[in-house]
C-alpha cells in the first residue's frame, strides 16, 4: 500500500489489551488508565480478521503491543494464527516482561520471530520507582529465559534526565549478550507530555565516551525508523529513535490498531477510521479492505510534536498501543 505521499505502509503495529500490570512514570497517571470493558475490544477472531485483510494492502509485518500485550490470556495462539496467515512474514511483540519467563517458550513454539522489552534503568530501586512497583529481578531472568526459548530480543529503553547514567549499563548488555539495545527519545503522548527527554546526540555522546567510536550499519536493521551502530566488542547492536531531534516521518512505513479497533496513521493524530465498526455490522472483507485503503491513502506528512493542535491525539501510549 502506497500512501498519498509516496511512502509504502507495510507494518501494523496490533494493540490487544489497554490494560498493564506497570505504572510507568512517562506512559500512566499513578491511578491508572480508565480500563475499556471486554467487549469494547476486538476478539482474536477480529484481529486476525483484520490482519488478513491489511496483508491484502501489502502490510507483511506485524507488531503485538498494548498496555501489555501478555495479560491477553492465550496470545501464543494468536501469534501462531497470525503466522499461518499468507503474506504475513513476521509477527514480533513487545512487552515489559513481568509475565514473559512463564510465557517464553509457548511464543516461541507459536512462532513469534522476536520480543522487544522496556527497560530503562538497571537500578532496582530506580525500576521501582518509574515502573510504581515492577521487580527488575523478574526482568532480567526473564531475558535469560528468552534467550534459552530461541527468541531474539531487543531491548527499548527511554532515556529521561533522571536515568542519564544508566545510558552506559544498559548498552552494555549489548556486550555481554546477543540483543540489540535502542534508546527511543520521549515521545510528548499522554503522561509523557509532561516528562523531560533526552536526545539521541547525548546518548551517543555519552556511548562512545565510554566504549569508543559508533559505528553506523548502512543497511536498514529493523521494521521501522531506528538508526543502528555497531560498537568494538560487542554481539548485539546499538539503535537509536529520534522522533524528536530528527524527523523521520518521510520515511514512515506504519499504521496502528488500537484494541478496540480503530485504525490510527499517525501517533500524534486522532485520524483514522473505526473498524470495529464495520466488523461488527456485517461489512464483508473488500469492504474492509477498500476502507483501511482510503484511510492510509490519507496518512499525514509528519508529526508535529512540540504544538498545541485541535485534531492531536488525546490519548496515553497504552490506549493507542505503545
Amino acid at each position: 500500500m502506497i500512501d498519498q505521499l509516496g511512502r509504502r505502509i507495510e507494518y501494523l503495529r496490533l494493540s490487544v489489551t489497554d490494560r498493564c500490570n506497570l505504572r510507568c512514570v512517562y506512559c500512566m497517571p499513578k491511578e491508572g488508565a480508565p480500563l475499556l470493558p471486554h467487549s469494547s475490544l476486538l476478539s482474536y477472531e477480529e484481529l486476525v480478521r483484520v490482519c488478513r485483510c491489511a496483508s491484502e494492502l501489502g502490510i507483511d509485518r506485524i507488531k503485538l503491543t498494548g498496555g501489555e500485550p501478555l495479560l491477553r490470556r492465550g496470545i501464543e495462539t494468536l501469534v501462531a494464527k497470525l503466522k499461518a496467515l499468507d503474506g504475513i512474514r513476521q509477527v514480533t511483540l513487545t512487552t515489559n516482561a513481568i509475565l514473559l519467563g512463564e510465557l517464553a517458550q509457548r511464543l516461541a513454539d507459536a512462532g513469534l520471530d522476536r520480543v522487544n522489552i522496556s527497560l530503562d534503568t538497571l537500578d532496582a530501586a530506580q525500576y521501582r520507582q518509574i515502573t510504581r512497583g515492577g521487580e527488575l529481578s523478574m526482568v532480567l531472568d526473564a531475558i535469560l529465559i528468552a534467550q534459552k526459548a530461541g527468541l531474539a530480543l531487543r531491548l527499548n529503553c527511554v532515556p529521561t534526565p533522571e536515568t542519564l547514567e544508566q545510558i552506559v549499563p544498559l548498552a552494555k548488555l549489548a556486550q555481554r549478550w546477543p540483543l540489540d539495545v535502542r534508546f527511543i527519545e520521549l515521545m510528548p503522548i499522554g503522561a509523557g507530555a509532561h516528562w523531560q527527554g533526552v536526545f539521541s546526540s547525548e546518548v551517543k555522546r555519552r556511548l562512545e565516551q565510554a566504549y569508543g567510536p559508533l559505528h553506523v550499519c548502512p543497511q536498514m536493521q529493523g521494521n521501522g525508523p531506528a538508526e543502528y551502530a555497531s560498537l568494538e566488542g560487542f554481539l548485539g547492536k546499538i539503535g537509536f529513535i529520534s522522533a524528536f531531534s530528527s524527523c523521520f516521518c518521510a520515511r514512515c512505513n506504519r499504521v496502528r490498531l488500537t484494541a478496540t479497533g480503530f485504525l490510527r496513521l499517525c501517533l500524534q493524530y486522532e485520524d483514522g477510521v473505526d473498524l470495529r465498526e464495520l466488523l461488527r455490522s456485517g461489512a464483508d472483507d473488500e469492504q474492509l479492505i477498500q476502507a483501511m485503503r482510503g484511510a492510509i491513502a490519507q496518512k499525514p506528512a509528519h508529526h508535529r510534536f512540540g504544538e498545541m493542535l485541535p485534531q492531536a491525539n488525546r490519548r496515553g501510549m497504552s490506549q493507542i498501543g505503545g
